[in-house]
This record gives C-alpha cells, sequence and structure tokens, in this order.
C-alpha cells in the first residue's frame, strides 16, 4: 500500500561480501565489500541499463566509477594511501621554509 513501484533496486555484482562458516559454526567475511541497497526511477534505470550495455561494463563498474567521480569531486581521498599523502601536505613541518634573503645587522 503506497508502494513507489517506480523505483527499482539496483543489481549488485555477485560474489560480494561472502560469508565462510569456521570450525564451531562461527560466520566469518572473506571478502571486505560493503553492500548498499539502492533505488532508481523506470527512466535513470533504464538508462544505466543502457550505459552499461553500451560500454561492456558490469553494475559495479559502473557504481565504483561514479563514486570515485564523486569522491574526486569533494576531495576526498579514495584510498588510504591517497589519505596519507594528502595528510603530509597539510603538515606545515613538510614545508619546506621560506629563506630570508635580508640580514639582520
Amino acid at each position: 500500500m503506497g508502494e513507489d513501484r517506480s523505483r527499482r533496486p539496483a543489481e549488485v555484482g555477485h560474489g560480494v561480501n561472502k560469508k565462510t562458516k569456521r570450525a564451531g559454526g562461527e560466520a566469518e567475511r572473506s571478502e571486505p565489500y560493503k553492500r548498499k541497497l539502492i533505488a532508481f526511477d523506470d527512466e535513470t534505470w533504464h538508462a544505466l541499463q543502457l550505459l552499461g550495455r553500451d560500454s561492456m561494463k558490469s553494475w559495479q563498474e559502473l557504481a565504483d566509477e561514479a563514486f570515485a567521480d564523486l569522491l574526486k569531486k569533494h576531495n576526498r581521498p579514495a584510498s588510504l594511501k591517497q589519505a596519507l599523502r594528502e595528510s603530509l601536505r597539510r603538515q606545515p613541518a613538510n614545508d619546506p621554509r621560506p629563506r630570508n634573503t635580508k640580514r639582520r645587522p
């Protein structure tokens, strides 16, 4: 009742976040991926389907590219390595000191 059927959940690549069982029945995550269910309106869904087919990319590849572009747009690092590089650049101790051209008497 009152459900919006014009939105469809996105299909996520299979094999993501598989769970395996350890001895003793304890669940262990074998892959480090996270999942998120998102919804698209019909028009966007079809446009993304066509883009995926035309560019021969999976939903996962399209999503990876889109989120990488979004992070870049907002000047956010996409990886730990990039975050560490950026943190070093922000530290004034790592900047070369300006040389004094004037001598004090």
